[in-house]
């Protein structure tokens, strides 16, 4: 356990090295340093992940970082079950996604600096997800932020690249807020933001309160809301999801490694390392329910029209993110980074894919000028094929277990929402499983639709690009058999693998109601595939139909139910208006030029009205000294 330091250092150090030689003496070669740095992590990942298999977990500090006088952190890891799954997720992604970015930005000027950004991130990714406290959790969680914000606005030249990264940089500084709010409440409530001693208090303030804004409130309520807040941000939930689908400016390795795989899971994650102090909160976890489930319907009805690749996936990822909370919200944790561990696999897939397919259309993005793909890029079509078929919940494939799961045990959980929660997942994943078909029919099926210089171009990724997608396509089909529940054979071994950290999710169903929970969701993949079939392979004329007859419902949803459009009424223009015309307009202009030039100028004024007096006259200066005496005589005589 010991070379454990090395699964974040090394892709530190192929940071500093690429940012300090890759424009003058790596260049093009600045890969190498990348790859073999994050492939040199997921070697030692695996290494300790055996480790932890048989037992070993680790809690130590590396050196003290802040001490001032209670106050005492460290940079510390915590290396356990939860935060081994999270370091196979993030190493294995990162790996692939490097290798995949050499053939995507083969020819960019800028190819040292992404790679430094890309080795950046997974730097500070794995510091989040190794934290032993909250305050190096919220150093990495930060970093990331930052990261996203580099990658984001990677083209920067590009107006809606660079107001893109803005936008991701902005909206997360409001969940970033509370989340920080939170970790002060950590430290006053038990004196220190170590996880260990934290967690392990937690229990005996279960029925305390405390007065905020003159309420008595829940104590581990207001805590556990706080450090919500900043899963909501992080993990693009309502109404701090705006940002995420903009993301999609940024390269699509980004898209992959960013916004599907590891960063937008972060919030998942820190419930469920929160979990002892949520599930003393009731309110808490019902919140984190109904958050995820609205926000998992509201997104998924917005990819159903959308014709842009990756801001359908983006919308989906959303979905799917809701999802994840919609387990944790029911205490179902254990389902909840089951479904993180598989989606990270697909939904990389799926990002990597329409990768592939900008890369054969030269930039094109649009689905309505796509068709008829499938006879150039054989493997890109499998492999998203494959991808769709397990975020679907087709059965046999990852998605089907852990989406399984998850809604078979919010249906039979004790959560008062659970019931509620489980219509909506399941409404979704007919959703889900309808425009992911809409995507694979409208890009790979029919006839092209697109121009003829185009269609003159097409053809399969480098295999720089292929490998990477076939090998995250075994991850799609196999990485949800570590779960397989026992109703079908299997031994549920993530959740066993899993419940020393997080606890064994409640269950009060019975094995007739697990099947029908299941075939109920079967049901809803296998609908929504042939209902996607009927309209984009069968009756194409449907479609067109249906948007004319509703095309009020239609609108909302292309336009996302104007969610952009009334933050911008309410928060952006009121925003730019007061810093125009208030902070510029009086507070700049008026007090403080005012006061750096008016002051420079007062002193001026005098002294041009002192220079009379020096008018080197002798006469004139003994007048003057002869006032002065007599200004003082009679000042005395006065007294």
């Amino acid at each position: 356990m010991s070379n454990y330091l090395l699964i974040p250092f090394l892709p530190l150090a192929a940071f500093l090295i690429n940012i300090l030689f890759g424009r003058k003496y790596l260049k093009e070669n600045s890969h190498w340093v990348s790859i073999l740095a994050v492939a040199g992590s997921w070697i030692v990942t695996v290494a300790t992940l055996f480790d932890v298999l048989a037992g070993r977990v680790i809690n130590e500090d590396l050196y003290s970082w802040i001490v001032s006088g209670e106050f005492k952190v460290s940079v510390g890891f915590l290396i356990d079950q939860l935060t081994a799954v999270m370091l196979i997720v993030v190493t294995t992604c990162s790996t692939l996604i490097h290798i995949y970015s050499v053939g995507y930005m083969h020819g960019d000027k800028g190819y040292y600096r992404f790679f430094a950004y890309l080795s950046l991130f997974t730097f500070c990714m794995l510091m989040l997800v190794m934290a032993n406290n909250f305050l190096q959790l919220y150093f990495g969680w930060e970093g990331v932020g930052l990261c996203s914000y580099f990658l984001i606005g990677y083209y920067f030249d590009k107006k809606s690249a660079s107001d893109a990264g803005k936008k991701a940089f902005i909206v997360n500084r409001f969940g970033d807020f509370g989340f920080g709010l939170g970790i002060i409440m950590i430290f006053l409530t038990f004196g220190t933001i170590y996880y260990e001693p934290v967690f392990s208090q937690a229990k005996g303030f279960a029925s305390q309160t405390i007065n905020f804004l003159g309420y008595d409130v829940h104590l581990m309520t207001l805590i556990a809301l706080l450090l919500f807040c900043g899963s909501i941000g992080k993990s693009a939930q309502m109404p701090l999801h705006v940002w995420l689908p903009d993301a999609m400016e940024g390269p699509t390795p980004v898209s992959a490694l960013i916004h599907a795989a590891t960063m937008v899971t972060a919030g998942v994650f820190l419930v469920a390392r929160c979990s002892p102090i949520f599930s003393l909160s009731e309110t808490a976890l019902m919140i984190v329910a109904l958050t995820g489930a609205i926000t998992s319907l509201f997104a998924a009805t917005i990819g159903l029209v959308q014709n842009d690749i990756k801001r359908i996936i983006a919308y989906s990822t959303i979905s799917q993110l809701g999802y994840m909370f919609l387990a944790a919200g029911v205490g179902a944790y254990t389902a909840g980074m089951f479904h993180l561990y598989t989606h990270a696999f697909f939904k990389a897939l799926l990002f990597l894919c329409a990768g592939s397919v900008m890369h054969a259309m030269s930039g094109e993005l649009d689905l309505q000028k796509m068709g008829g793909l499938k006879k150039y890029m054989p493997v890109t079509y499998w492999t998203m094929l494959f991808a769709s078929l397990s975020i679907a919940g087709v059965p046999g494939f990852a998605g089907f277990f852990s989406k399984d799961e998850i809604l078979w045990l919010a249906y039979s959980g004790s959560s008062p929402v659970g019931k509620f929660v489980w219509v909506i997942g399941t409404v979704v994943a007919f959703l889900t499983a309808f425009y992911s078909f809409r995507l694979i029919f409208l890009t790979f099926h029919g006839k092209f639709r697109g121009t003829h210089e185009q269609e003159h171009h097409l053809h399969e990724s480098p295999k720089a690009m292929t490998i990477p997608l076939v090998i995250l396509c075994i991850g799609a089909v196999a990485s949800g058999w570590v779960g397989i529940p026992h109703l079908l054979g299997g031994g549920a071994h993530f959740t066993e693998f899993l419940k020393p950290v997080l606890g064994h999710p409640e269950a009060h169903g019975t094995h007739a109601e697990e099947w029908m929970v299941m075939a109920i969701s079967i049901i809803a993949g296998f609908s929504g595939i042939g209902l996607a079939a009927l309209f984009y392979l069968v009756k194409t004329d449907i479609p067109v139909m249906l948007t004319q007859k509703f095309n009020a419902a239609y609108k909302i949803l292309w336009n996302k139910y104007y969610v952009d459009e009334l933050y911008s009424f309410i928060i952006v223009r009121p925003a730019i208006w007061t810093a125009k015309n208030i902070l510029i307009g009086i507070t700049d202009a008026r007090i403080i030029e005012a006061v750096v030039n008016g002051v420079p100028k007062g002193i001026g004024e005098f002294s041009r009205i002192l220079r009379k007096v020096q008018t080197g006259l002798l006469q004139h200066y003994a007048a003057i000294m002869a006032l002065g005496v007599l200004i003082i005589v009679a000042m005395m005589l006065l007294r």
